[in-house]
């Protein structure tokens, strides 16, 4: 059985978006966090997105194109072409990357089979189909890339009314970008 994941960059103050939008970081551009993120990443089979994240993921499918990418990134897009991708939208017509399917509602059930059925760990990302995730009780690890950033209000990572026990498992500091890493696991 594989695990489900939730992985994002927040706030110092657990925000994955301010009110006004962004976080206010660099640690992305920073190469030994991207480095640490497609180490971590690499294994996953199955990307679970909403819309949003998916549009700002997309990215990666064609990125192998620009001209000067960094090897770094270089590797983290051919780690994301690699994967399947799962989009949950009611709005999204198509999709514009390989191994993509759209479902058009989140079925936290057909989650649960992927899960036990796959072979190598599945990601849900955004805080919106997260939410979801959390409240059916399947996600399995949470890590959270934590910048140097307050940013007082916003979408969270964690959604309002759930209460969860976790255990870390693994942190690590980003000296030259400030960020920290945290790896928790559902008790």
């Amino acid at each position: 059985m594989a695990k489900l994941i939730y992985s994002m960059i927040t706030s110092l103050d657990g925000y994955t978006e301010a009110a006004e939008g962004g976080i206010g970081t660099g640690a992305a551009e920073d190469p030994e966090v991207h480095t640490f993120v497609n180490d971590l990443f690499r294994p996953v089979g199955t990307y679970l997105y909403g819309r949003r994240m998916y549009e700002t993921m997309v990215y990666w499918e064609t990125a192998l194109d620009e001209p000067g990418l960094l090897p770094h990134a270089a590797q983290y897009a051919r780690d994301w072409q690699a994967a399947e991708k799962v989009v949950y939208s009611t709005t999204l017509d198509a999709v514009s990357s390989t191994k993509t399917r759209i479902e058009r509602s989140f079925d936290p059930e057909a989650v649960r089979r992927l899960k036990d059925e796959a072979d190598a760990d599945l990601t849900v990302d955004g805080p919106n189909l997260a939410a979801q995730a959390i409240a059916a009780g399947l996600v399995d690890e949470y890590h959270l890339f934590m910048t140097t950033s307050v940013v007082g209000g916003g979408k969270r990572f964690f959604p309002d009314g759930v209460r969860l026990d976790l255990e870390l498992v693994e942190e690590r500091a980003f000296a030259a970008s400030g960020l920290i890493y945290a790896r928790y696991r559902t008790r």
